[in-house]
């Protein structure tokens, strides 16, 4: 096929959609149903009706081919694990007695089974479900969920594309089952694993599928020789069956790398590349393999991540260097549309001249139709859109709000001993037991209590007029006087004031900053119903008065024990941010460090002598590809450190992360010169402890020993065996005792059994230890 053919037949695609809704009815579907308020059929109608919905509006705005099976009622590794039959034995009696229960079992657990552990998917802040794989892993197909979602699509009248975690990814972001030796690589399944794909991939050309995407996004990280010989083994195989649909491998986040020629020349029918994450690094290896010659290229021109504006006119050169390099090349979003909101459209409170930079799903779909028929039909098919777009691009380039010449002159000025704490931890480690008075095995939470109907309604008035901020600030003082108390008679060491005032751990600084802006309706998906509006960071950012004082302070004078202050470090405002793209991002990681500095310095002015400072993004956001992270942790660490070195000796900086895998940056933990760490640790069985211990860390930390992502309550003496087995690994002297996450989303009667029985658990293992310590 000629180029111009090739660009003739050009059409429009999206690996997948929001799943939620525009008004999240599926999260109040589901939630109905977990509280027995929504029966199973009413919720599978709801799940139908959006995924009609969403289809209906994908074909209306011009997309040629949508996608299925993209829909999930919890997470699509969920769904793979019961597509391929990975059912944990814990899980198989409720999965046998009601596949819906059970399937929402092995989501969240119940009081007697644990869920499946939670972590980042690659360097998003969506959270997947990981799979528990053993040699004695039986895998068996059930393609039921992947073929009614196809015939739905279909019945519709529409072209459709079912869309699956392919099995090499499925594999390597898999874990060793409980009770399997912990070197057990789960990759070892493979070949077990392929004639399952072979059977659901032949239901789905049965059922009316032409093609089947096979999501391949591991294969974006640096893979091993062996590794990369079973991927090639797999799509040797797949390819080379005859009972299939043509086969689509995507891979997005970042540039294939050695992948890419080896999946080229496989038996596949196409690919589907990255080309704004890793545009030149794709397009160079393509080349260099020789493109695709007779086969589909789906090109990934439009940022699935971020939502600023496609620049059409530099994606439609990219589309015309690849026309050469394919058979057929089809124009995409970079990866699924989930990590963004649903329409910008919705936003009725953003200055419309900032709404013309902003690109959600529906506009990024808009982008991609309108870039496939500029690529199909030439571009004065499109001239109107490409002069608005070059208008929308010229307006953000040129903005104030874009550039503040003191903010930049401030960052410039950042000398080296800004972000060095002195003296040495021994040192300050010293003076701040000297100064808290704490015991061995401190207890403390790690800063959220339950965000109430009550709150959330108050903050509904305050916001409509209802109720005025004097009648705010008083449901605000007793949320803290009520939180307070419970913590002081639970017995717990080191308090926090709950964080009632806080919509959200970024939007509440997000809001208080210049820079950023907030959606009322930009919701995405964290995980399960959990969901985010993350704020908008546009411009150059500063503080213009301090933030959290006046709260933390109020509760200080409740109490004699010490409370902490809690900020969201300047990472995580980033990796929880749709944040700028107009400059690198440690530039403005720096410029919300000295924000936060500034915060820091007027908590402890105010008598705060713990300082909290969360960085649960620091290792999602680590680069997929270990030679830019070097770079990234460089930049990230020095951003921590500017918002907390300057504090005095006795004033305790904490820190805290959760749902990662940490063992790759416990060198950067350490580089952040914290006192403090808290980490998730509950469901992986306090491995983190004894990576820290082997890692030689020398500072306290605090491993999780209540998993607040499920609804079930530990006992005490659950949780003192995962102190006892923290202390394996870390000494008494250094260990602290709390839940993996906030309580936002906990309920009241469950946060308090729980931390009862934290409690409960540090006194049974303070007390059994030695006389010298305790």
């Amino acid at each position: 096929m000629t180029a111009e053919s090739a660009a003739a037949a050009a059409g429009a695609t999206v690996h997948g959609y929001p799943r939620q809704g525009p008004n999240r009815e599926l999260k109040k579907a589901i939630e109905g149903y977990w509280k027995g308020r929504v029966t199973a059929e009413a919720l599978q109608q709801t799940a139908e009706d959006l995924r009609v919905a969403n289809w209906r509006q994908l074909a209306e705005a011009g997309i040629h081919e949508v996608p299925t099976g993209d829909y999930s009622s919890y997470d699509h590794m969920l769904d793979a694990s019961v597509m391929v039959g990975a059912i944990p034995e814990r899980h198989r009696a409720a999965v046998a007695a009601d596949p819906l229960a059970g399937y929402f079992a092995m989501a969240r657990g119940t009081q007697d089974v644990a869920p499946l552990e939670m972590t980042k998917w690659f360097d998003t802040n969506y959270h997947y479900l990981v799979p528990e794989l053993g040699p004695d892993t039986d895998f068996a197909a059930d393609a039921a969920k992947q073929v009614a979602e196809l015939k739905e699509a279909l019945a519709l009248g529409l072209a459709a594309r079912p869309v699956l975690v392919g099995p090499v990814t499925y594999l390597l972001l898999a874990k060793p089952a409980p009770g399997v030796a912990a070197d057990f690589q789960p990759l070892s399944l493979l070949e077990r694993l392929l004639p399952v794909y072979a059977e659901i991939l032949a239901d789905l050309r049965a059922a009316g599928a032409e093609w089947v995407q096979l999501d391949e996004p591991a294969l974006v990280q640096d893979r091993a020789p062996d590794e990369l010989a079973a991927a090639e083994r797999a799509y040797r195989e797949l390819g080379g069956l005859t009972d299939r649909p043509k086969l689509l491998v995507a891979s997005y986040f970042d540039r294939l790398g050695d992948a890419l020629p080896m999946l080229a020349r496989s038996p596949v029918d196409g690919l589907a590349l990255d080309f704004t994450e890793a545009a030149a690094a794709n397009l160079d290896a393509l080349a260099a393999a020789g493109g695709l010659p007779g086969k589909r290229l789906v090109a990934g021109v439009v940022n699935g991540r971020n939502i600023w504006i496609n620049d059409l006119e530099k994606s439609l050169a990219v589309l015309g260097t690849l026309l050469g390099l394919a058979g057929r090349v089809d124009v995409s979003a970079s990866c699924s549309l989930l990590h963004v909101p649903l329409d910008a459209r919705a936003e009725r409170d953003i200055d419309p001249e900032v709404l013309r930079w902003l690109s959600f799903a529906r506009q990024k779909t808009a982008e991609i139709a309108t870039l496939a028929k500029g690529l199909a039909q030439g571009t004065d098919a499109i001239s109107a859109e490409l002069a608005a777009n070059r208008a929308d691009l010229a307006s953000r380039a040129d903005s104030a709000l874009t550039h503040d010449p003191v903010v930049r002159a401030r960052a410039a000025a950042v000398t080296e001993a800004e972000t060095r704490r002195s003296p040495s931890y021994a040192e300050r480690a010293s003076a701040q037991r000297a100064h808290l008075g704490l015991p061995l095995l401190p207890t403390t939470t790690i800063g959220s209590f339950p965000q109430t109907t009550e709150l959330r309604t108050a903050r509904a008035d305050l916001r409509a007029g209802r109720i005025d901020a004097d009648a705010y600030d008083e449901r605000i003082k007793t949320e803290i006087r009520d939180v307070l108390a419970f913590q002081e008679k639970a017995g717990i060491d080191v308090l926090v004031h709950g964080e009632p005032e806080r919509n959200d751990m970024v939007q509440y600084f997000a809001e208080q900053l210049t820079g950023y802006l907030a959606t009322q309706h930009g919701w995405v998906q964290s995980y399960g119903t959990r969901y985010v509006r993350p704020p908008i960071l546009a411009g150059d950012l500063s503080r213009p008065e301090p933030m959290t004082v006046r709260w933390t302070q109020y509760a200080q004078s409740l109490t004699r024990r010490p409370v902490k202050g809690m900020l969201t470090g300047p990472v995580t405002m980033l990796a929880w941010s749709f944040v700028r793209d107009d400059q690198p991002l440690g530039d403005t990681a720096r410029q919300v460090a000295l924000a936060l500095r500034d915060e820091v310095g007027d908590l402890e002015a105010a008598g705060t002598s713990v300082i909290q400072v969360d960085e649960p993004a620091l290792r999602e956001t680590l680069p997929l590809r270990a030679a830019d992270r070097d770079a990234y942790l460089a930049w990230a660490t020095e951003a921590f450190r500017l918002t907390t070195a300057g504090v005095r000796p006795d004033t305790q900086i904490h820190t805290h992360m959760c749902y990662a895998e940490f063992g790759d940056i416990v060198q950067a933990i350490d580089d952040l010169d914290a006192d403090v760490i808290s980490l998730e640790a509950a469901r992986s069985h306090m491995q983190v402890a004894h990576e820290l211990a082997e890692h030689g860390y020398p500072r306290e930390a605090g491993p999780g020993v209540y998993d607040i992502h499920s609804p079930r309550v530990p006992g005490a003496e659950e949780a003192a065996a995962l102190l006892r087995k923290g202390l394996e690994a870390i000494p008494a002297e250094r260990l602290w005792v709390n839940p993996d996450c906030g309580l936002k989303t906990r309920g009241w009667p469950e946060t308090r059994a729980s931390l009862e029985n934290l409690v409960a658990a540090a006194r049974t293992v303070r007390g059994a230890l030695p006389d010298r310590l305790s």
